[in-house]
C-alpha cells in the first residue's frame, strides 16, 4: 500500500518555502512598503507582512540549525537493539559528516566521513521519503563478510564475547522470543548485539567489496534489522547525520519515560 501524505516526510521543503517566501516578504516591505506607509499616517501593517516580520528570524533560525547543527530523530523500530530502543529520541550531529544545504542535500563543506562502527541517521535507499538508521559495518574499499553470524572486515574476525540471554519482541510485548546478547569488537568499536539462536538463516553473504561513496549497513539486532543485507549499499548521498545522544526515552510498553537512558552517549 502506497503510503500518504506525511508532513513530517516534507517538513524540510515546507520550512524552507516558509522561510523563503517570510523572508522575501520581509525584505520588500524593509526596501519598499514600509517607505510607502511613512507617507500615509493611516496606512496599517499588512497582515501578511507582520506575521513575516514576526516568524522569519525564528523559521530561519529553525532551519540553521536543522540543517547545519542537530536534528531530533525518533527510533520507530527495534532494528539497533539493544543499542537504541524503541521510543529513544536521540540528538543527531548534522556536521560531522559536512555541511549540506537543505532540500537538495548537495554537500559545500565537507568536514569528515562515516567510520566503522557510527551510528548514522540516513534517507532509505528505497524510499526518499523515509530516514532510516543503522551502524556502518563496511566503508569504501572494503572487503565485507557475514558467516554464521559474525561479521568480517577484510578478512579479519569481529569477535564477539557472550553477554547473556535476553527476549525481544516487535509490537505485540506478549509475543517474544529468546536471543543472545553478545559483545562484538566492530573495527575497535565496543558495542552490543542481539542474535536468535533459533534462526539459521542468517543472510551468510561472503566478499562484498563496498563501492566508492558507498556504506554498508547494518543494524545491532541482527536477525531483526531490514538493512544493506536486503537493499544493498547505502549512497553517501544519503547521510543525515551521525547519532550523538538519547535526549529522552519512552517506553511504548509501560507508558512511561526510561529516564536512566536520558543523556546516554551514542555507541
Amino acid at each position: 500500500m502506497e503510503p500518504g501524505f506525511s508532513f513530517m516526510a516534507y517538513f524540510e521543503e515546507i520550512l524552507t518555502f516558509l522561510v523563503i517566501i517570510s523572508g522575501l516578504i520581509y525584505l520588500l516591505d524593509a526596501l519598499f512598503w514600509a517607505k510607502a506607509r511613512a507617507t500615509k499616517p493611516e496606512a496599517k501593517m499588512p497582515w501578511y507582512v507582520e506575521y513575516s516580520r514576526s516568524f522569519f528570524p525564528v523559521l530561519l533560525i529553525v532551519l540553521v540549525i536543522r540543517s547545519f547543527g542537530y536534528e531530533l530523530y525518533r527510533i520507530p523500530s527495534g532494528s539497533l537493539k539493544p543499542t537504541l530502543q524503541v521510543g529513544d529520541l536521540i540528538l543527531v550531529n548534522k556536521f560531522d559528516y559536512g555541511f549540506r544545504l537543505p532540500v537538495v542535500h548537495t554537500k559545500i563543506i565537507p568536514v569528515g566521513e562515516p567510520k566503522t562502527g557510527d551510528i548514522v541517521v540516513f534517507r532509505s535507499p528505497t524510499n526518499s521519503r523515509m530516514d532510516l538508521i543503522k551502524r556502518v559495518v563496511g566503508v569504501p574499499g572494503d572487503h565485507i563478510s557475514y558467516i554464521n553470524k559474525v561479521l568480517y572486515i577484510n578478512g579479519k574476525e569481529m569477535t564477539q564475547a557472550y553477554v547473556g540471554d535476553a527476549r525481544d519482541h516487535n509490537d505485540d510485548p506478549t509475543s517474544s522470543w529468546a536471543v543472545n546478547e553478545k559483545s562484538e569488537n566492530l573495527a575497535g568499536t565496543q558495542h552490543h548485539i542481539y542474535v536468535r539462536p533459533d534462526l539459521n538463516e542468517s543472510g551468510d553473504f561472503q566478499n562484498l567489496i563496498v563501492p566508492p561513496n558507498s556504506y554498508f549497513m547494518m543494524g545491532d539486532n541482527r536477525d531483526d534489522s531490514n538493512d544493506s543485507r536486503f537493499w544493498g549499499f547505502m549512497p553517501e548521498a544519503n547521510i543525515i547525520g551521525k547519532a550523538d545522544y538519547v535526549l529522552l526515552s519512552w517506553d511504548g510498553d509501560d507508558h512511561k519515560l526510561r529516564l536512566s537512558r536520558s543523556g546516554q552517549k551514542v555507541v
